[in-house]
């Protein structure tokens, strides 16, 4: 089969140009939590508070809210049963933390109303853990060994983590429809905070988008590489 990768490869660029994007990505849900973080609500109540607050409405008593060091590290762990949130939003006041704390809310809601996404994402996990550590070893073995069985199990393997990007997608904006109506319906925010509050999650989401489209140029590129070094 000879040498797979080449430090001339023109098809690295599809990995340059998903970097490209997700860093672009990422700097604009920083700055704009930034902004709105500076933005208080009017209420006072802290996103610790409108956690706890929604959850009581939805009729959750088993869910647990605790503060996670880190910036943004924010997440709900349907394991322990723990919405947990950062630093610059557990004990905040922003709309921007309001946020970030309701969607959070929005995927424990999910899990108790066995949303079908969100069953789907947690069956799926198993196989994307498997795809995103193994299929880049399993590549290259291949390559070693010019057995270009292998070759093709790595890149289904790495498929299986993009379709798991995607199936995450509208796991991500159900939540953070969920929150944005919760919060302008029970009254936490005013209209214009809620629009504020969404620009927020807009930019959170846009996040996942850019993650799978670097996935997928990533794909695209090993389907090119070793594509065409089977003929």
């Amino acid at each position: 089969m000879g040498m797979y990768y080449s430090y001339l490869d023109p098809t690295y660029i599809l990995v340059i140009i998903g970097a490209v994007i997700c860093m672009i990505a990422s700097a604009n849900v920083n700055r704009t939590y930034q902004k709105y973080s500076r933005v208080r609500s009017v209420s006072g109540i802290t996103a610790e508070q409108v956690a706890a607050q929604i959850m009581r409405s939805a009729g959750i008593n088993d869910v647990r809210i605790e503060h996670i060091r880190g910036n943004l590290t924010d997440h709900y762990d349907p394991r322990s049963q723990v919405v947990r949130l950062s630093d610059t939003v557990y004990g905040s006041s922003s709309v921007a933390a309001i946020g970030v704390a309701a969607h959070e809310c929005g995927h424990v809601i999910q899990h108790h109303t066995d949303y079908l996404p969100i069953r789907l994402r947690s069956a799926f996990v198993p196989i994307a853990n498997i795809g995103s550590k193994l299929s880049i070893p399993i590549i290259l073995i291949g390559v070693f060994l010019s057995y270009f069985g292998l070759i093709q199990l790595g890149i289904l393997l790495f498929a299986c983590t993009f379709l798991f990007q995607v199936i995450t997608l509208p796991v991500e904006f159900d939540a953070s429809g969920r929150a944005l109506k919760i919060l302008k319906e029970n009254g936490i925010l005013y209209e214009n905070e809620v629009r504020d509050a969404k620009k927020v999650l807009t930019a959170a989401a846009l996040t996942y988008i850019t993650a799978a489209v670097s996935t997928l140029l990533q794909l695209l590129r090993l389907v090119l590489l070793f594509g065409r070094r089977s003929d």
